[in-house]
C-alpha cells in the first residue's frame, strides 16, 4: 500500500510521528513530509534519521492555507497533531478547541482540496464517553472525521477518511511507566492514583500494525480499535519495584478529569460495532454501505461484534505482573536495572 506513496505526517516529531516515520521508510515509501511546529524537534530528527526521503515542512495544523501547501502531491495523511496533557487543557480549553478540533476540521479541508487518497487521524480511548475537555475535543476529530463524506464530490474528491482509537502506548513521553521510572530512580515515593485503576495497553509496534492495518482495510468513515488488554496501576507499580526499587508509595488520588477506567466502545457504539480481520470497527449508521444486509460485500467475513456490553478496560484481560515485567526490560524504558 505504501510502496512508492508520498506521505504527511502532522505532529510527525512526536513519539507516534518518529516511530511511524521509521515504519514507513521501511516500507519503501516514496517521500515522507513531516509536518509540525517545533523546529527544534525537526532538526534533531532530521540529524537523527538522514534520510533524503523526508522533508521537514514547518507549521501548525491551525494554518488551513499552510496545510493546503503541505497536502498538494500527497497520497495518504496520518493526522497525529494534538494538544494531549489533560490537566493544561482543563485549564486552556479554548487553546486545544483550536487545535484538536478547527486544526482537524483544516486537515480534512486541505485533504479534500488536494485531493489525498486517503487521510487518517489517530484517536484515544479517552473520546469515548469522554470525562475531560481533552476527550471532548478528539471525540468531535472524530466525528468530523467520519463524516467528512458529507462533503465529498464523488465526481471531484477521492478521499477516504479513517478513525483509529487506541489506549495508552506502553512508556510514551508523559505516561506512567517514565513516570514511576524517574521516582523510583530520584529515591522518591511513587505517587499512586488509585490502585484498582485500570488501562488499556498497546506497545508502539502493536499501535504501529495497527494503525497500518487499519488504513488498508478502511473505505471511509469506519473507527477501527485494536483487540488489545490492559493492566492495572497496581501491577505496572509492583513490576517496577520489582526490577528497580521500592521507594513506596502515596495514594494522590484521581485528577480531575481522570476515569478509574478507560473504554474504546461504549454500550451504544456496540450497536455498530463489528469484528473484522483482528480488528473491531464502528461504522456510521449514516452510510448506507453499512447496513447489516450488505456489509458483507465490501468486508468479507465481517461478523457482528456481541461478546461486549461494552470494550472497557476493567473488563477485557489483563496483562499479569511477570508478562509485564518481561515486556518493560525488553523495551528501551529501562537504561539499567537497579539504580
Amino acid at each position: 500500500m505504501f510502496q512508492g506513496k508520498v506521505v504527511l505526517i502532522t505532529g510527525g516529531t512526536g513519539s507516534l510521528g518518529q516511530a511511524l516515520t521509521r515504519r514507513l521508510l521501511k516500507n519503501g515509501v516514496k517521500t515522507i513530509r513531516i509536518f509540525s511546529r517545533n523546529e527544534n524537534k525537526q532538526i534533531e530528527m532530521e540529524s537523527e534519521f538522514h534520510d533524503d526521503r523526508l522533508r521537514f515542512l514547518l507549521g501548525d495544523i491551525r494554518d488551513k492555507e499552510r496545510l493546503v501547501r503541505a497536502t498538494e502531491g500527497v497520497d495518504i495523511v496520518f493526522h497525529a497533531a494534538a494538544l494531549k496533557h489533560v490537566p493544561k487543557i482543563e485549564y486552556n480549553p479554548f487553546e486545544s478547541i483550536k487545535t484538536n478540533v478547527i486544526g482537524s476540521q483544516n486537515v480534512i479541508d486541505a485533504c479534500l482540496e488536494t485531493n489525498v487518497k486517503k487521510a487518517i487521524c489517530i484517536g484515544t480511548d479517552k473520546a469515548v464517553s469522554p470525562l475531560n475537555t481533552y476527550g471532548a475535543t478528539k471525540l468531535l476529530m472524530e466525528k468530523l472525521f467520519v463524516t467528512a463524506n458529507n462533503y465529498l464530490d464523488p465526481k471531484k474528491h477521492v478521499t477516504k477518511f479513517i478513525a483509529v482509537r487506541y489506549g495508552n502506548v506502553l512508556g510514551s513521553s508523559g505516561s506512567v511507566v517514565p513516570k514511576f521510572i524517574e521516582q523510583i530512580k530520584n529515591k522518591k515515593k511513587i505517587t499512586i492514583t488509585d490502585n484498582q485503576m485500570t488501562r488499556f495497553s498497546i506497545t508502539m509496534s502493536e499501535a504501529l500494525d495497527f494503525i497500518l492495518k487499519s488504513a488498508e482495510y478502511g473505505q471511509g468513515s469506519e473507527i477501527f480499535v485494536p483487540k488489545i488488554r490492559a493492566y492495572t496501576i497496581s501491577d505496572i507499580k509492583n513490576s517496577l519495584t520489582e526490577i528497580l526499587d521500592d521507594p513506596g508509595e502515596e495514594i494522590v488520588g484521581i485528577r480531575p478529569g481522570e476515569k478509574l477506567h478507560e473504554t474504546l466502545i461504549n454500550s451504544e457504539e456496540i450497536r455498530y460495532s463489528w469484528e473484522y480481520q483482528d480488528v473491531y470497527m464502528i461504522t456510521n449508521p449514516l452510510y448506507p454501505m453499512f447496513h447489516p444486509t450488505i456489509i458483507d460485500e465490501t468486508y468479507h467475513g465481517i461478523k457482528k461484534l456481541g461478546k461486549f456490553k461494552q470494550y472497557s478496560s476493567d473488563l477485557v484481560d489483563k496483562i499479569q505482573k511477570n508478562e509485564l515485567k518481561k515486556i518493560i526490560e525488553e523495551s528501551d524504558l529501562l537504561k539499567t536495572k537497579k539504580c
